[in-house]
């Protein structure tokens, strides 16, 4: 699959964007006036963004011409992944409940 320049460079500009937004929110973190909790979700949102802004510009998953099997492994490994990481969420809350006295 061919890929084309101002997709990469469009690609490119946005994952900067996003990367130094969030490097700032940690540096700076006066300067966007957020507290903890607030700035972790701006994060996640921005690593969302940063995900799907791969994912269209660099692995062109969506413009896919052929046989959907790419897709279809990506969103299967992506979903393992989600399902790995909220098990590790809760477990380690229910570790943290349970520990307190």
């Amino acid at each position: 699959m061919h890929y084309s320049l101002s997709s990469r460079i469009i690609g490119y500009a946005a994952s900067l964007v996003l990367t130094l937004v969030a490097f700032l929110i940690i540096f700076q973190p006066g300067f966007f006036n957020l507290g903890t909790k607030d700035a972790i979700f701006v994060i996640l949102i921005l690593a969302l963004l940063q995900f799907i802004v791969q994912s269209v510009c660099f692995l062109n998953v969506w413009k896919e011409k052929g046989p959907r099997w790419n897709l279809v492994v990506f969103v299967s490994t992506i979903s393992i992944i989600l399902i790995i990481l909220v098990a590790s969420i809760w477990i380690m809350h229910h570790l943290n409940c349970n520990m307190m006295m």
